[in-house]
């Protein structure tokens, strides 16, 4: 009965190290200016989408990503990446900050995305940590560049 229950406690161990180190998906929180979840998924070993849902302002914003992933300085499991995509997202102006808005007024901004961060896998426990930049360019509703999108993202990966 030990045999058994080391064997199978080996194997499981197994399973989260082996998927540590490479990873399919992930999904975690995401933390900075807005803050909300994070999803990632690997479709090749070097291409991912990444979903996010934030809040901000009282507000929501839906983005999705495509990402390019490369190892980063040499390192094993750490990575950069880089990607683009879009956003649309829904804020109420009594929230905004004094600088732009106006009270009362709602926005609905539909937009584009990059992307360019560092991510670490680790090998002892099924955690991924990131650290990115996400710059916006919003071409419907407040349009504008916000340069102000950098966040630190914790998942769990399986």
């Amino acid at each position: 009965m030990k045999k058994i229950a080391f064997t199978i406690l080996v194997i499981f161990c197994g399973y989260f190290i082996a998927n540590a180190q490479d990873y399919n998906t992930g999904i975690g929180l995401r933390g900075g200016f807005s803050n909300g979840i994070t999803i990632k998924h690997f479709v090749t070993s070097k291409a991912a989408f990444e979903g996010i849902i934030a809040s901000r302002w009282r507000g929501l914003e839906l983005t999705g990503l495509y990402e390019i992933h490369g190892r980063a300085f040499n390192t094993e499991r750490l990575k950069w990446f880089v990607g683009f995509g879009g956003h649309v997202g829904f804020w109420d102006g009594n929230y905004t900050h004094k600088y732009w808005g106006d009270s009362g007024t709602s926005y609905t901004v539909i937009g584009i995305d990059g992307i360019l961060g560092l991510e670490y896998s680790f090998v002892e426990v099924p955690i991924n940590i990131g650290l990115d930049w996400k710059p916006a360019f919003n071409f419907y509703g407040h349009s504008g560049f916000w340069a102000d999108g950098g966040a630190f993202s914790i998942r769990y990966i399986f």
